[in-house]
């Protein structure tokens, strides 16, 4: 299976290398060429344009910061679209927009092409692990052709249903993360200015009923003071405010959803939109003049854990497959 991959950022590298460790012929591109420079030398090839990669491709991968940019790398006359031919797969790996992707999705299927929307969760050090997430949605015959692919990059593979739930879903896991962030550094305040020191404030959490995924990875870096997260606060603006429109088209009066995006844009304005989305909890460092610090947590995360096979997560509703 030839694979060409659109968009080597910080998570589309990682899974783009995590392809060419299993074996696959992979070629590459991004408007930056010193970020394929590493993948280069593990082997891959450099694709010198959208059209031309679908062509030679079974399947083209995007993994790219906005549904604008997807658009255009798929939309613009040497774009993927007009590479594609019957029987190719396009898997957008984006956090996009779910009119969007289905839009798009006609496109492709219109050339004879199978779309999937198949964007990970798990954060960008267990990208390089293999052992993220994803969520895939489209044909169920689409997902099962590239099954064998999704399992060396993705430790947990669950199929959502049609084209655009993936998207869906991404975005509300996105939300909740940002929530629980802004949550979390509030809970180390508190327990900062009450008097707990901020290790036992962070086991305390991780072992109770209000710990998180977050908690346990960003909650890590907000104590060591990189906050380096990988993951940019005009990004984290993006994927709250596309939950929050999702809210809107399906008139439903979210109250949490506004706050954390007012919230995220207070630090976007005051940071700058190029830093780490968990800069956020330094808003109320900033206000308190109280720095939430504590020896022996790490300033970047690492995955500890070995590289597996990924499997598919099975619905509790649907029978077994």
């Amino acid at each position: 299976m030839k694979i060409g991959f659109i968009g080597l950022g910080n998570v589309g590298s990682k899974l783009a290398g995590a392809l060419i460790r299993n074996g696959y012929s992979l070629s590459v591109r991004d408007l930056d060429r010193t970020r394929a420079e590493p993948l280069l030398r593990m082997g891959a090839s450099w694709g010198e344009c959208g059209r031309s990669m679908a062509m030679a491709s079974d399947v083209i991968i995007t993994c790219l910061p906005s549904p604008a940019v997807s658009a255009q790398v798929m939309e613009e006359p040497d774009g993927v679209i007009e590479g594609l031919s019957s029987g190719k797969i396009w898997l957008e790996m984006s956090s996009t927009d779910t009119d969007e992707i289905r839009r798009l999705g006609v496109l492709v299927e219109n050339k004879g092409a199978m779309p999937l929307d198949c964007p990970v969760s798990g954060g960008c050090h267990r990208a390089a692990t293999g052992n993220i997430s994803i969520f895939a949605g489209g044909e169920r015959a689409a997902f099962e052709k590239v099954f064998p692919l999704l399992v060396t990059i993705d430790r947990d593979i669950l199929h959502t249903g049609p084209l655009g739930t993936a998207s869906i879903m991404k975005v509300a896991t996105n939300y909740l993360a940002g929530v629980h962030l802004v949550a979390t550094g509030e809970a180390f305040m508190v327990a900062k200015k009450a008097g707990v020191d901020l290790d036992v404030a962070y086991e305390a959490i991780r072992i109770s009923s209000g710990n998180s995924f977050t908690h346990e990875t960003e909650g890590q870096l907000i104590l060591n003071g990189s906050y380096n997260v990988s993951f940019t606060m005009d990004h984290e603006v993006k994927d709250l405010t596309l939950f929050d429109e999702l809210g809107k088209k399906y008139d439903i009066a979210l109250e949490l959803s506004p706050l954390c995006i007012a919230i995220m844009r207070d630090a976007l304005k005051r940071y700058g939109p190029r830093e780490w989305s968990s800069m956020v909890v330094k808003r109320l460092e900033d206000d308190c003049g109280v720095a939430l610090r504590a020896e022996g947590f790490p300033a970047y995360l690492t995955d500890t854990e070995d590289e597996v096979k990924g499997a598919e997560v099975q619905v509790r509703s649907r029978s077994s497959r």
